[in-house]
């Protein structure tokens, strides 16, 4: 497949790896004979390829995202791909400075300014805000029937019980705003002392803030108390934070559950270290 893509977008390959870390769709970095890199990007259905295609033209020119060199709408046994430029730096870690960590809440609030009715005709980027508790059951009873194949009886009584009860417990929405869903450290490039840009937009909605600081509170935030007052400052100087501490438990709850039902779907063996993590962490809150 990926040889019939670089045919189509016509690139003078010299070599080609696989992207580590895209867990949906599918991503290559190509170097070219010219010295120059990039990435060829297999979003994993269609929807997914209509989705973050609106999300380029939406943020472009708001936030640093690679350039969109060129798109195929695929055919009947390909979805589709995306051509795009190769943004300088790594993904984020931990041993940020704070000025990077500054940068990144600068860089979320401001995806957060973005409105749904702001001016771009949209298609396939749903708008979940006016429904948004609608949104978060349905996602969850979703993968619930793919979670109860997983967990123990018990256990999986005892995480719907514990659903409810927390989601009863939410304060109103904050939104509607642009989310990312998946705003996490693989998908922040990090160039020196500069946050470069923002990647993977195939899961994008139109919903509450509340959803979007769970990965990024998991897996950066939560390590260093100093880095989070250096997001905090970033993110209020373009926006108001919402109260964290009132959301991030229900939503590190929900996404530990989704997450099991999201490896079910894609494969319990292939996602095995990915299962385990968030068994561990479903475990946790209902000790």
């Amino acid at each position: 497949m990926i040889n019939r893509i670089i045919q189509h977008f016509r690139l003078d390959v010299l070599s080609i790896s696989e992207v580590e870390d895209s867990y949906s769709s599918t991503v290559y970095i190509c170097n070219l004979q010219n010295g120059e890199n990039v990435y060829v990007k297999i979003p994993y259905s269609k929807l997914k390829y209509h989705r973050e295609l609106e999300a380029y033209n939406l943020l472009k020119g708001n936030v640093s995202i690679p350039e969109m060199l060129d798109y195929w709408s695929g055919d009947e046994e390909c979805c589709g791909a995306f051509l795009l430029s190769a943004l300088k730096g790594r993904p984020l870690t931990t041993a940020a400075s704070h000025s990077v960590a500054f940068q990144v809440g600068e860089v979320h609030a401001t995806m957060h300014t973005i409105k749904a009715n702001s001016g771009e005709k949209l298609n396939t980027i749903q708008n979940a805000f006016p429904n948004w508790s609608v949104f978060i059951e349905d996602q969850f009873y979703s993968f619930a029937e793919d979670v109860k194949d997983i967990l123990p009886t018990t256990l999986y009584k005892q995480a719907l019980e514990k659903f409810a009860e927390m989601k009863l417990q939410l304060p109103t929405p904050d939104g509607p705003s642009f989310i990312h869903m998946d705003f996490r450290p693989a998908n922040i490039l990090v160039d020196d002392d500069k946050v470069s840009g923002v990647i993977d937009f195939e899961s994008v909605r139109f919903g509450s803030t509340e959803i979007d600081f769970t990965k990024l509170y998991r897996d950066f935030l939560s390590i260093d108390s100093a880095l989070y007052k250096a997001y905090r400052e970033g993110y209020e100087s373009i926006r108001p934070l919402i109260d964290l501490d009132s959301v991030l438990p229900f939503y590190q709850f929900t996404d530990a559950f989704n997450s099991i039902g999201w490896c079910k779907r894609r494969g319990v063996e292939e996602n095995a270290v990915f299962m385990e993590e968030n068994l561990g962490r479903l475990q946790a809150f209902l000790r």
